[in-house]
Parts: C-alpha cells; structure tokens; sequence
C-alpha cells in the first residue's frame, strides 16, 4: 500500500481512525530520514493493511511543534485513535516489523484504563 502525505488539516481525522496508522515524520534534507523513508515504505509494502502516512516537516512545521516532534525521523504509531509509540530515530525493518507485531497485540481496553484521555 502506498502511503500518504497528512498536513495539519488531516492529520487528527487520520490517526482518530479506527486501526492502525504509521506516521513518519521525516525532512529530504536529513540522510537518515532518507534512510528511514525507504524502510518505512517497504513496510507499508508488507503491510497492506494498515495505514503508512509521512508529514514532512519542512512544509508543516506548525504540525511538527503541535505534535512534539522536534526531528526527523520521527516515528508515530495510533491504534483505534489512540498514540501507542512515539519515538525520533530511524528504525531497522526487522524492529519496524516487531513494533507492528506488538502493537497488532495491543489490548486496548487495558491501554485505554491504564491511559484514559484528559477530559476536556
């Protein structure tokens, strides 16, 4: 599957989605950001069933600070709405794969009583 670009105005809808959703935070002017774009991308070609998203930062900064993230790559993953993982860094494919596994075996409802969202 391919992925798709998200700016500040889709980004929410996007990563509220039920499922999972993979964001890649990532700059063409950062080499290891390059380098994560082709492992990031093979996965989605692995994947087909979630979702691979990229927010580049260059052209959505606002997005970037709203969201924490200060470089790239960043990597962001949201199961059912809800951020499970969220880490700046390249990842190697094998510990993307293993990160996908572990979130595909999430329990959410214990993620949800552990973390419950602000109210407000």
């Amino acid at each position: 599957m391919d992925t798709v670009r998200l700016t500040g105005q889709d980004f929410t809808t996007a990563t509220r989605a039920d499922g999972i959703v993979l964001v890649d935070f990532r700059t063409a002017r950062s080499g290891s950001s390059r380098a994560f774009a082709a492992v990031f991308d093979a996965a989605a070609e692995r994947h087909p069933d979630l979702r691979f998203a990229t927010v580049d930062l260059d052209a959505e900064p606002a997005l970037a600070a709203a969201v924490g993230v200060r470089r790239a790559p960043s990597l962001m993953v949201f199961r059912d709405g809800v951020l499970v993982f969220a880490e700046p860094g390249w990842l190697p494919a094998d510990s993307v794969d293993v990160l996908i596994a572990t979130v595909r075996e999430l329990d959410m409802r214990a993620v949800r009583e552990q973390f419950p969202e602000p109210i407000g």
